[in-house]
């Protein structure tokens, strides 16, 4: 009788393992469709379906991410809330800082800090790193030093967060400074137009790329001109930044003609831009971050909810809204959302790597992560090359995407297949 009742418990036990088991015993991370945007697939009710059951097998721990506002840098958050969805909030830990941050240094380092007080976070990810984001890290570390650090756009140099942050991901701004230059003589343009202010000429990044514009518009034979706009996180804010561009743009429009083309490194002042070259002429290659959200719905005056996270169908219709304007062929930017890729695929390149799927340095891993996002967009990038010294930072990574202009038809330019001339990758 014990032998026989010692065999059936036995094979209890094996048929309730069989049970609780799938055919390998794991469970598949799910793949974002169109943009990543989860909350789509799963409807309107805020169930994360499939997804949020994958991504508890995956582990308990949590990742963070820290954008700025709806009002200064939408697709960045847009992004976050799409990586949240598809992983839910109790694993995904969302945090804005403030708009005014430059005012506020000690609020931003400490909304950044605050994330590392959960014992459960693995990875903390800043998306736009603006300046604070490296003295949070280095504070993150030296409490929590088993926390992935990545800054995602920073607005601080690159030597310096790459110091602190574990990595470091910035759109190309060596390489585009030459490829919207070239775009912008491919289409027929005699002037380019940088518009900005002093703060964001203090950085690197920025300082550097619209040097090398400068250069590029040399060697093409087209006029380099200067405008000065005011900052938004000064006093005159949102609202008074944007009536500047406003008022300007067909001053602007009248003294340097309609072959010029226009950029402007601040993501608040893009909008108004483009309202004002569509009604007064001008061209637009991209935006600082370029995304068919940034600055084009609110230029059109188009609704583009039911497209949301969809980018083929939201760059179809804001193309669509472009040709029946007369901007054919004059207005470009990236088929994908850069701001909206960098946050949900910085996030996605994080949970691979704590999951063991991915190295944290290793480019094509990033760019898988990114793509997961942006399925059918052409990347290309390399590694940060200092100017001065010319070595090369191991842990910075500079990134991006080919130009669509749109139009009937639309067409990409191909920038990710040129091959940038060397000398321009140390001009500073």
């Amino acid at each position: 009788m014990k032998k026989l009742l010692s065999l059936l418990l036995a094979l209890v036990m094996v048929f309730s393992l069989a049970a609780c088991g799938g055919d390998d015993g794991s469970t598949p991370t799910p793949v974002p469709k169109e943009g990543g945007d989860a909350a789509t697939d799963a409807g309107d009710t805020g169930d994360t379906g499939d997804a949020g059951d994958s991504a508890d097998a995956a582990g308990d721990y949590h990742i963070g991410i820290i954008t700025g506002s709806v009002s200064q840098s939408e697709d960045d958050r847009r992004g976050a809330e799409a990586f949240q969805a598809a992983y839910g909030e109790d694993r995904i830990k969302l945090a804005i800082y403030p708009d005014n941050f430059t005012e506020e240094l000690e609020t931003t380092v400490q909304t950044i800090v605050n994330m590392s007080d959960d014992p459960d976070m693995k990875a903390i990810i800043v998306n736009q790193s603006i300046p604070g984001t490296t003295e949070a890290f280095r504070q993150i570390k030296e409490r929590r030093p088993d926390i992935i650090c990545i800054a995602g756009e920073s607005h601080e140099d690159l030597p310096e967060i790459g110091s602190a942050a574990d990595l470091v991901c910035n759109n190309d701004f060596v390489s585009r400074g030459y490829l919207i230059i070239r775009t912008a003589h491919e289409l027929g343009c005699d002037t380019f137009v940088h518009i900005s202010f002093p703060r964001h000429l203090a950085y690197e990044t920025m300082s550097r790329r619209k040097a090398i514009m400068e250069a590029a518009c040399e060697d093409f034979g087209m006029t380099f001109a200067e405008e000065t706009a005011p900052d938004p996180t000064t006093d005159v804010g949102v609202p008074g930044a944007q009536a500047y561009i406003l008022e300007n743009v067909p001053i602007w429009v009248e003294k340097y003609g309609e072959k010029a083309a226009y950029f402007c490194t601040n993501d608040a002042h893009t909008e108004p831009l483009l309202k004002q070259l569509l009604e007064y002429g001008g061209y637009f290659i991209e935006a600082d971050l370029p995304s068919p959200l940034m600055g084009y719905p609110g230029a059109l005056g188009i609704d583009l909810t039911n497209e949301q996270g969809d980018f083929e169908k939201i760059l179809a219709k804001v193309e669509s809204s472009i040709n029946e304007k007369g901007g054919a062929g004059r207005f470009g930017t990236w088929a994908y959302s850069y701001g909206y890729t960098l946050s949900a695929g910085l996030a996605q390149h994080a949970m691979n790597v704590i999951d063991g799927k991915s190295e944290l340095l290793d480019m094509d891993d990033i760019a898988s992560a990114l793509q997961s996002y942006s399925p059918n967009a052409e990347w290309n990038g390399s590694s940060y090359t200092n100017a001065t010294t010319g070595v090369k930072a191991e842990n910075t990574f500079l990134i991006y995407q080919d130009t669509y202009v749109m139009g009937d038809p639309g067409r990409y330019m191909g920038s990710a297949q040129v091959e940038v001339p060397e000398k321009y990758f140390t001009i500073s």
